[in-house]
This record gives structure tokens, C-alpha cells and sequence, in this order.
């Protein structure tokens, strides 16, 4: 991958509770189709983090499960392991590029699943992992891939200045940002998949820590994208107002869906 940056366990630890949340539940029955009669399913989660997808996931598949968990950090697959290990049995790790996964790589796999993943690829990257899925026959859950749109109650005026900043950083060095959910479905699609999407908003009500932990990177990426954004006093205001439990956050993501195969 071209630029990725690295998450804290603590990180992920904080926004596990609002991630299983806003996954869509909605994509799991054809997904469950397609997977019906597969003994023992390998799935692999691409950017596994410390398992949070896979805790997910597991209690929503029938039957046990190969795990195979690919993360480009050793410390956060060695604590994913370690956590899973004890109640899913069987679970490899993989250190490396997320990116360089090819169709060989994939046989063999049954689910090719990742969560909050897309938006650190690039175009080319997109369109390679989509053209491996499709040759090894292999679905693909990709979930909470973020849309770029933030809803903030109340509003401020500079909300706007901020999201556009937030977006333009997303999208620095080639990489997809909030255009990855549609350039993964034109990449699966082109070669023939059923793509299917639902919605996955983060809504962060009555989560005040984790509220401020985002405030702070989202706008510290805007900050970053364009500094006279800088000392406006915005963020301040908007940690005032969320400590004292007076601000409404919803961050909107998408959830796909891709089953090769099944294109119309």
C-alpha cells in the first residue's frame, strides 16, 4: 500500500464498540448464501488490526472457520492472535504488503474480508486486489470504508472548511479516500462480480472518548491538508461541546459486498 499510517492499539480498542455497530448486518444473508456448504471456509482478513472484524464476523458464520489474518504490523497481528486464538482455534498470521495479494495467493480462500481498509489504497491497487477476487473465485466484505460526509449537531460554519480539508488529505498521494467504495465496485463489476452495497454510519452519540479522539485526528489531518485552518479556535469549541455531552456526531461509511460470478 502506498501510504499507510499506523493505528494504536488503544485506537482500536476505543472505536471497536462503534465499529460492530454500524456494520451493515443487511450484506450477510447473500453473503451466507454464497458461503452455504463450504466445509471449514478459509476467510482472510486483509489490515486485521487487533481482530475487531473478525470478532465480528465469527459469531455470524455457521461452522468453524480458518482464520487467516494479514496486518503489515507484527504487534498487532501477535495481539489479534493471541485474543482469537483461544476461542476460533485454528488462526495464521501473515506480515506483509496488503496491497500485493495476487490470485494465487487466494486459492483456495473462501471470504476475503477488511474493515475500514479501501480508502489507504490506490486506484491501481484497488483494481489489482479486485482482479485477484475474481480469478480465484473469491467473495470479498469490505466494511465502514468512509463516504466523506460528517453530520455535526449543532453545526458550526466552518464545519464545511473542515470536511472538504478532512477529504482533500484523504485523498493525498493517489489514494482513493471517499472515492473507494465507488472505484471498488467499478473494479468488481468491470470483471463480472454482483456487487451489492449498504450503508454503516458511525453514530458516536454517548461515546464522548472516543467522540474527542476522532474530533482531534479528523481535524488534525484537515490541519495538516491546510494550515490556515490552524488556531481558529474549532477544535477547542468542538471538545467544549462534546465534553459537555452536547454534541451529536455521525461519521458516514459504506459497506460492499462482492461475489464474483454472480454479475447481471
Amino acid at each position: 500500500m502506498s501510504a499507510v499510517a499506523d493505528f494504536a492499539p488503544e485506537w482500536l480498542a476505543l472505536r471497536e464498540p462503534a465499529d460492530a455497530e454500524a456494520r451493515a448486518d443487511a450484506l450477510l444473508p447473500p453473503l451466507l448464501d454464497r458461503l452455504a456448504g463450504v466445509d471449514r471456509p478459509v476467510v482472510r482478513d486483509l489490515g486485521c488490526g487487533t481482530g475487531s472484524m473478525v470478532r465480528w464476523l465469527a459469531g455470524r458464520l455457521p461452522g468453524p472457520v480458518r482464520w487467516v489474518l494479514h496486518d503489515r504490523d507484527p504487534r498487532l497481528l501477535a495481539l489479534a492472535a493471541a485474543d482469537l486464538a483461544a476461542d476460533l482455534g485454528e488462526v495464521e498470521t501473515r506480515v506483509g504488503d496488503l496491497a500485493g495479494l495476487g490470485a494465487a495467493e487466494l486459492e483456495g480462500t473462501a471470504l476475503v474480508v477488511a474493515s475500514a481498509l479501501l480508502d489507504l489504497f490506490t486506484f491501481e491497487e484497488m483494481d489489482a486486489l479486485a482482479a485477484a477476487c475474481v480469478e480465484a473465485g473469491c467473495p470479498a466484505l469490505f466494511a465502514l470504508s468512509v463516504t466523506g460526509r460528517v453530520e455535526l449537531d449543532p453545526a458550526d460554519p466552518l464545519d464545511g472548511e473542515y470536511e472538504a480539508a478532512f477529504n482533500a488529505h484523504q485523498r493525498r498521494d493517489g489514494l482513493l479516500g471517499p472515492d473507494a467504495v465507488a472505484a471498488a465496485e467499478e473494479a468488481f463489476a468491470r470483471r463480472g462480480a454482483r456487487v451489492l452495497r449498504a450503508a454503516s454510519p458511525w453514530r458516536l452519540d454517548g461515546r464522548p472518548a472516543l467522540t474527542a479522539e476522532w474530533l482531534r485526528g479528523w481535524v488534525g489531518a484537515a490541519v495538516e491538508q491546510r494550515p490556515d485552518l490552524a488556531d481558529l479556535g474549532y477544535l477547542r469549541r468542538r471538545l467544549d461541546a462534546c465534553a459537555a455531552g452536547g454534541l451529536r456526531a455521525v461519521v458516514h461509511h459504506t459497506d460492499l459486498l462482492a461475489l464474483p460470478g454472480e454479475g447481471r
